[in-house]
């Protein structure tokens, strides 16, 4: 079931909130210096052959032969890329760290290892920086259709995710926000758990632009980032910068948005995958999609930077938990072409 999403609707006090602003803070001049990332899509989807599965998959299934993360994020450093931002928990509920929140995660698979803390130290290790992707939507957790439960099993898991055991996180990318109206998420709640465990965090939400749409659970395509207009309205409050993967900005691309009456300055990031047809995970069919044009990414990436925005590109690792070297040669491509790539 799909809700209308009434607006405005009131904010409440929290001690780490949103400040309207015409200009960017300097946690979010931070970001946009960092300009190029990479997606790590990995998971128990990986070796079910699906984008999406409903949370029952057994975790059996999970069993990668290991987990070279530190060839991910040599490969991201080499590539000129400042951060990494890594799937934690997709839309399936089954986690990649060692979680006391539920017994649906690595901790209880046929390879235990935790993958949050092994590319957390590959990233020490390289000075890249780390971002986090955590999916809202949970399809299989009990409590997610009891709105409060839920929420505090969201403080739960993001509590451990940024209280410091996996170092400083500048990036928490969140996803799925289209199955319940958007006070339901209790945004500034998250927000500002974030905001005190982690301040320079930047925290963004899928589809962040537009209004609510009850047929599509999320705003429709004249809010697409090419569509952005000068104050239109913020669907994800609060939120530090605009998402809508894996679509491109105006070269013109606007930075001031409205919530409430009151005016915010986001930049965009766009997130794209190495291989055309939407190919988030690793699969069977993988190796035979067409990779993304390189030329066509060096064109984006020059547009983004030049107006303030980011790039992040998917390279989903394999089941030996390595990354495909075709998707690693496109990128070096890319990098090389840009002048931007790292001994």
């Amino acid at each position: 079931m799909l809700f209308r999403q009434k607006r405005p609707y009131p904010e409440r006090e929290y001690p780490h909130m949103q400040q309207p602003s015409l200009e960017p803070n300097p946690y979010q001049r931070a970001q946009m210096e960092r300009r190029f990332g990479m997606f790590i899509h990995f998971g128990i989807n990986t070796f079910n052959n699906t984008e999406w599965s409903n949370g029952r998959l057994p975790i059996q299934s999970y069993r990668p032969t290991a987990i070279d993360a530190d060839s991910w994020v040599r490969t991201a450093y080499e590539a000129g890329m400042n951060y990494v931002v890594l799937i934690t928990k997709h839309h399936d509920g089954f986690c990649l760290w060692d979680t006391d929140t539920t017994r649906y995660s690595v901790r209880f698979s046929p390879n235990p290892t935790d993958v949050v803390r092994a590319v957390s130290q590959a990233c020490r290790k390289y000075g890249v920086k780390l971002g986090l992707y955590y999916s809202l939507w949970d399809r299989h957790e009990r409590c997610y259709r009891r709105n409060e439960k839920y929420v505090q099993y969201m403080e739960r898991q993001l509590t451990e995710l940024l209280d410091g055991r996996y170092g400083e996180i500048v990036e928490l990318w969140l996803d799925g926000a289209w199955d319940k109206p958007c006070r339901a998420w209790q945004l500034d709640r998250l927000y500002n758990l974030v905001k005190t465990l982690q301040p320079a965090c930047q925290m963004g939400v899928n589809h962040t632009v537009g209004v609510y749409s009850e047929k599509k659970g999320g705003p429709d395509d004249r809010y697409q980032p090419q569509n952005y207009r000068d104050r239109d309205p913020l669907r994800m409050f609060p939120s530090d910068f605009r998402l809508w993967d894996p679509h491109m900005c105006r070269e013109d691309d606007p930075k001031i948005y409205t919530f409430n009456g009151r005016e915010y300055y986001l930049p965009f990031e766009m997130t794209i995958c190495s291989r055309r047809e939407f190919s988030w995970f690793y699969s069977d069919a993988y190796d035979a999609k067409p990779l993304m044009d390189w030329e066509e990414i060096v064109r984006n990436y020059k547009i983004l930077t030049k107006t303030g925005n980011m790039l992040v590109i998917n390279l989903p690792p394999d089941y030996s938990g390595r990354l495909v070297a075709k998707d690693v040669e496109n990128l070096m491509r890319v990098s090389h072409a840009l002048g931007i790539a790292r001994e």
